[in-house]
């Protein structure tokens, strides 16, 4: 069995170190950016948009059966293990108000903010947990390839659903209606305040990963300007997100979003403190070395919780 990756969540199907040869049997495509490394290992490429693309593809089909997904050039195409893990810590946040026990009904239902051109939270919310989900997305590009996913992978088509958001301004308001109730809501914010910046975090991390050698810089996984920054950087996007939960407070048990800078935490605390949130936590998740995190407040006491619970799940 290959070496274990450390410390992924117990249930993430990539734990292990990708197995490319049964990886390729699921998708051959992916054989044309396998090599042998300097460490003598079969891998790809990972500043190689088309490399990094056709991973996704293969791993998506052969851990989640997904026969179809592709995204436009320039779309964020994200690394599914870390992906995964948000899910999975999100479906024990669910399990602890739930008697330890997850909810995997299809009446259980989230919102994805931000999905994007490649739909991953809800392929594998749905996929690993028979979740259903709402994806909101600002980019009309992103929604129609999100669409094409969905349309094309039968046991997606009556479990995700595209939702525009027309006000770059809003976040919640113009998606939540009046009717809706979800179990959670994701989102993984723009880090960056601006293009400048983004472009800037770009070239540190082709430096770090060591393969910028006098190439050009180009974005690792992509992105659209929406993916990437916002005015006011991961903290002005993640303080109107808390405000407008307050006005949805009712119609869904756990906010959520990751946090990719441990500094900026403080700064979320006081704001989900000025709304009069009852409950917050801080989930940590390591991927390798890197540690990354995800935010959760709830404004239901815990009466609230057991109503909502019995009248959802059971």
């Amino acid at each position: 069995m290959s070496a274990e990756k450390t410390p992924l969540h117990p249930r993430n199907k990539h734990r292990f170190r990708y197995d490319f040869p049964e990886l390729i049997k699921s998708y051959p495509e992916l054989k044309n950016y396998v090599a042998v490394n300097s460490y003598g290992d079969e891998s790809i490429c990972f500043s190689d948009p088309e490399a990094v693309k056709s991973l996704n593809k293969a791993l998506l089909k052969h851990f989640y059966s997904i026969s179809y997904w592709d995204i436009p050039a320039g779309y964020l195409c994200p690394p599914i293990p870390g992906r995964a893990d948000y899910v999975h810590y999100l479906a024990d946040l669910l399990a602890s108000v739930n008697d330890g026990i997850i909810p995997t009904r299809k009446s259980v239902r989230g919102l994805d903010i931000g999905l994007g051109a490649n739909c991953v939270y809800p392929i594998i919310g749905h996929q690993d947990y028979g979740w259903s989900f709402v994806g909101s997305e600002i980019d009309s590009g992103a929604i129609k390839a999100a669409k094409a996913i969905i349309a094309s992978n039968p046991e997606l088509t009556n479990a995700i659903t595209c939702r525009p958001q027309s006000n770059k301004h809003h976040i919640f308001k113009g998606v939540i209606k009046p009717e809706d109730l979800f179990d959670f809501t994701m989102c993984n914010p723009p880090f960056h305040s601006s293009a400048e910046e983004a472009q800037s975090g770009t070239r540190r991390k082709l430096q770090n990963l060591g393969k910028q050698k006098g190439k050009e810089v180009t974005l690792n996984f992509g992105g659209q300007n929406t993916e990437l920054w916002y005015e006011g950087g991961e903290v002005g996007f993640i303080r109107k997100m808390i405000e407008e939960s307050a006005s949805f407070a009712n119609q869904c048990l756990w906010f959520s979003t990751l946090v990719s800078k441990s500094g900026n935490l403080p700064f979320i605390y006081k704001a989900i403190q000025n709304f009069n949130a009852f409950e917050v936590r801080t989930i940590e998740m390591a991927q390798g070395q890197k540690i990354s995190r995800f935010v959760a407040w709830t404004f239901m006491d815990f009466e609230k919780q057991e109503n909502w619970r019995k009248s959802r799940w059971l």
